[in-house]
């Protein structure tokens, strides 16, 4: 069985603008959103859906918070662009609130995720030329196999997904892939003294959501100490409440030398992310050696400090916590023979799609979202379950009733 559903005019002709006009470099759900609030998005037809995905991970604080929105609003309203070539009243205040919040000397704000990957990359291999003395052109960062960072041409060169990486060649050196949450090859890779760094994501969100073992952290933290070598967590998806606490890292009561944070940081309004690290690391780069036009913006900075307020104001590190497990516990209850795993922790969760159709896992979100719960597919068998963090329990047991009701008509 292959599910096929219908699309009303309107979202049909919104498709085929879409098709006829953009580029092909991704494959959505054939569903057409026009309005969000909360845990709910609405399509150009005014049906309603539980979105499951968060824009992964960028809309934490849900969709269109009022706070977010209102703040959004009036800095528009007074300067949203003054590039770093001047100063802004905001720029300051928000480095000054950003760095106090996660307990670094130094920010430096980028746009997107993959800007801010590549920023903490920069980082530690001038880091390592600089401080630890490694010699001209040797430096090296130690990566995980099935990553992902992003999709530019420096990232792509240490991603292990075929699709990322064919006929986008020649790739840049100076990377070492190994094992996840395999310390023992961690140790193995550290015996070079050209590593200058170990980036790694917390938890495997684009894998499907994969958590590594207990302990696996502060190993990190132990081994990086040990051979002198950055440990850089990426928490662009992982961070900001999303796995209940506030950094995923947290959990271990680790710190990273290099924090790198995007989407959530500003409630999904608009891009903003940014790199954290001390003054030792940081100020190893000097002006006019890395920056970008509208890396922190006084529209970003004024929107991810109220991003990061509500977080904490309304809770949402508890809140992801506990209705993750229910989440969890209440998938688990529904004994479904299509499920083969469930993991997570908080609120990034997966389920593992065992089913005689290879197609299953997507047919089961069409499915979804004909019953008004939208999720997505990853890597063929995996669905993440990534809900906004505003979602109450009455919510989370109405989701699952709607997961229930799906993978029955599955068959």
């Amino acid at each position: 069985m292959h599910t096929t559903i219908a699309l009303s005019a309107t979202a049909q002709h919104y498709l085929n603008l879409e098709d006829k006009y953009g580029a092909h470099n991704y494959h959505p759900l054939p569903v057409v959103l026009e309005r969000g609030e909360g845990v709910f998005v609405y399509d150009v037809d005014g049906k309603r859906y539980y979105d499951f995905l968060s824009g992964y991970s960028a809309v934490n604080q849900g969709h269109c918070h009022p706070a977010i929105i209102a703040t959004l609003i009036e800095q528009a309203q007074k300067l949203t662009l003054t590039s770093r070539a001047f100063h802004s009243n905001l720029l300051g205040e928000y480095e000054k609130y950003i760095t106090e919040y996660f307990g670094y000397d130094k920010v430096l704000p980028m746009n997107t995720g993959v800007e801010a990957v590549e920023t903490a990359i920069k980082l530690a291999r001038r880091w390592g030329y600089q401080v630890k003395g490694i010699s001209a052109d040797r430096a090296k960062i130690i990566v995980c196999s099935e990553n992902f960072h992003g999709r530019t041409t420096g990232v792509i060169s240490f991603s292990t997904d075929n699709s990322s990486r064919n006929n986008f060649g020649p790739f840049l050196n100076g990377f070492e892939v190994i094992n996840y949450n395999d310390l023992a090859a961690l140790e193995k890779a550290l015996q070079d003294k050209n590593v200058c760094g170990f980036l790694f994501e917390p938890i495997q969100g684009e894998a499907g959501v994969v958590v590594p073992d207990d302990g696996y952290y502060s190993g990190i933290r132990t081994l990086c100490n040990e051979y002198n070598v950055l440990m850089i967590a990426d928490e662009i998806q992982t961070g900001l409440a999303r796995t209940g606490t506030m950094l995923a890292c947290d959990v271990e009561n680790v710190k990273p030398d290099i924090l790198i944070l995007g989407k959530a940081l500003s409630g999904g309004v608009l891009p903003v992310s940014a790199v954290l690290a001390s003054n030792e690391i940081m100020l190893t780069i000097q002006p006019g050696e890395h920056g970008s036009t509208y890396g922190g913006n006084p529209l970003a900075c004024a929107v991810a400090i109220t991003a990061l307020q509500v977080l904490k104001d309304e809770n949402m590190t508890a809140n992801a916590n506990a209705m993750g497990k229910l989440l969890r516990e209440e998938l688990q209850k529904l004994q479904s023979p299509f499920i083969a795993t469930i993991r997570g922790r908080g609120l990034l969760n997966a389920i593992v799609i065992k089913h005689s159709n290879p197609e299953a896992a997507w047919d089961l979100c069409l499915l979804m979202k004909e019953n008004g719960l939208i999720a997505k597919p990853t890597h063929g068998d995996k669905i993440r379950f990534a809900p906004p963090l505003v979602i109450t329990k009455e919510q989370v047991l109405e989701c699952v009733a709607i997961i229930e009701r799906s993978l029955q008509q599955l068959g």
